[in-house]
């Protein structure tokens, strides 16, 4: 029996439902912030030893683990456990001591002092002080250690003064707003001088940090082992406890593909897995031999992109008629099965910055799409794509990740929205280095990004030609309004002056369709009844510090 689209959209709305009910009767917690973790309000008494196998979503690319030349997900994600930083963002966004036992800023704004911890020892054996901050620093905005996330981190930074072995003062050329957030992540987590300068370029694959764990052994591209470090007392304000970790052992096996990943964890060759998808998520829900955690990912939300540098990009009205194309709703609706919902913004609703003003500011109306282009002139021809002046209007879509979480099947459902207003889209599935090279040529004409980072001040990387990409911000915006909202907002220390700089950029973006936001995503991580006491830092990356197994 053939459905027709009206019967076939109720079975979903039907099944999805379902599921949801099964789902309420599961075993799941949710946080929209840092430190959210499993129940254990009658597992006992945490134990010390153990093995703890994690079933990571993704691949460590080259095995990648230095914290100020990567920024790709799933390294983040492991090099949380390795280094330390100087401060830590506690759930309420307010900062506690790590590294840094004290800090105060200048009469000017522009200059931070740390009093350091005077017992922290680096994974090999060399002292953590004042000198060590700076080499960090230096060597996050040096342009060879090509760090773009590191860079944007430290944002107008001038130089680390080094006033005894264990006070440092950073300076700024001018207020910098999101220092203390953007040092308690991993991006300027604090790495061993020494090692660097022994392993040179292939530091990355050896990473020597602070952290409560150091590296073990290193199956290249398929897994790594951290082993617990016996000498951690330092951990962070917020922590459950003091000492080294519970766990003796964190075995990290890269299990990109989702099935692979949920086997694993279901067969119990992992005690956690991550970035559930969405058809076993709710499964696992109410799946009592199991645990599931989800946090609000504080980022830049994954959005399309136009390359305003090609016509007919640059075209507002283009922009809004590709927009009012796509219906997010029922697609974000009919791949997530109900575990997403739609972005209406470029950052995270649970951001401090977020504004609701922006919120059903569009809505999908094939009509106005249809008009307006129709109105531009582009011609439906005899396959349905719309010509002007001999050109198709079609669109070259990059894409080096595969289907990480779905991104692939949400495009799929794109495709066909923009097809019936006569726009074609094409997906171009091509290594990573081609597809970094093509973009910064500018050979493409639709892309889609994310951004963890729980700052707002990533939008200053994405859309301005001030921030660390320059003109090849992904957006590749260049627009003096916005830029100087960004700069004020970059500046201002007052957080409710601030807010209002990052409503009215908000608007702005969307305003002028300067990208699309697609969904909401929420970072699970599911794992056995007997793993207990996973936190998660800020954006929101499990901690497993505090974790321990029930003997």
């Amino acid at each position: 029996m053939k459905l027709s689209k009206r019967s076939y959209q109720s079975v979903i709305l039907i099944l999805i439902a379902i599921m949801l009910v099964l789902a309420g009767c599961g075993n799941s917690s949710s946080s929209s912030g840092s430190s959210a973790d499993t129940n254990s309000a009658d597992a006992g008494t945490p134990t010390a030893g153990g093995e703890l196998v994690w079933a990571l979503a993704g691949v460590v690319t080259n095995d990648i683990l230095d914290a100020h030349r990567t920024g790709f997900a799933p390294s983040t994600r492991v090099m949380r456990s390795i280094y330390d930083s100087l401060v830590v963002e506690l759930p309420d966004h307010t900062f506690g001591p790590w590294l840094a036992e004290s800090w105060s800023l200048s009469d000017d704004k522009k200059s931070y002092t740390f009093k350091l911890r005077q017992d922290v020892k680096f994974h090999d054996g060399t002292p953590f002080n004042a000198e060590a901050v700076k080499f960090n620093f230096d060597r996050a905005v040096d342009p060879a250690t090509q760090s773009y996330l590191g860079k944007n981190a430290l944002g107008p930074y001038v130089s680390t003064d080094v006033i005894d072995e264990y006070t440092v003062k950073v300076n700024f050329s001018s207020t910098f707003a999101p220092f203390l957030s953007n040092v308690a992540k991993v991006d300027l987590g604090i790495v061993s001088p020494a090692a660097v300068k022994k392993y040179g370029e292939t530091f990355p694959q050896n990473p020597v940090g602070t952290g409560p764990f150091k590296l073990g052994k290193v199956v290249p591209g398929t897994e790594l082992d951290l082993v617990r470090n016996e000498d951690y007392n330092w951990a962070p304000s917020g922590s459950k406890h003091q000492g080294p970790a519970y766990l003796e052992k964190l075995t990290i096996k890269y299990v990109a593909e989702d099935a692979t990943r949920l086997s694993v964890l279901q067969s119990g060759q992992a005690d956690v897995a991550d970035i559930i998808p969405p058809q076993n998520l709710l499964a696992l829900r109410a799946d009592s031999g199991f645990n599931v955690q989800e946090t609000e990912l504080l980022q830049h939300n994954y959005s399309y992109y136009f390359n305003q540098n090609k016509e007919p990009w640059n075209d507002i009205n283009v922009r809004k008629a590709v927009r009012a194309a796509i219906d997010l709703d029922s697609a974000i609706k009919t791949v997530y099965l109900g575990t997403a919902k739609q972005a209406w913004s470029p950052l995270s609703p649970h951001s401090l910055y977020y504004t609701s003003t922006v919120e059903n500011t569009w809505k999908y109306d094939p009509d106005f799409a249809n008009k307006t282009l129709d109105e531009l002139g582009w011609v439906k021809g005899d396959d349905g794509i719309r010509v002007k002046d001999g050109k198709r209007l079609s669109m070259e879509f990059l894409d080096a990740q595969g289907n990480r979480e779905k991104r692939l099947d949400l495009l799929a459902v794109v495709t066909q929205q923009l097809k019936q207003v006569g726009i074609e889209l094409k997906l171009l599935t091509l290594p990573a280095g081609t597809v970094s090279e093509r973009s910064l040529k500018g050979e493409y004409d639709f892309a889609g990004s994310s951004q963890f980072y729980g700052d707002p001040s990533i939008l200053r990387q994405m859309y301005s030609t001030k921030g660390p990409s320059g003109v090849n911000n992904v957006a590749r915006t260049s627009d003096p309004a916005l830029e100087d909202l960004l700069e004020q907002a970059n500046a201002e220390l007052d957080s409710s002056k601030r807010q209002e700089l990052y409503k009215k950029i908000q608007e702005y973006i969307i305003e002028n369709v300067y990208s699309i936001p697609t969904y909401v995503l929420d970072y699970t991580v599911a794992s056995s009844k007997k793993v207990h006491d996973i936190t998660f830092d800020s954006p929101a990356w499990p901690v497993f510090y505090d974790a321990w197994i029930k003997q």
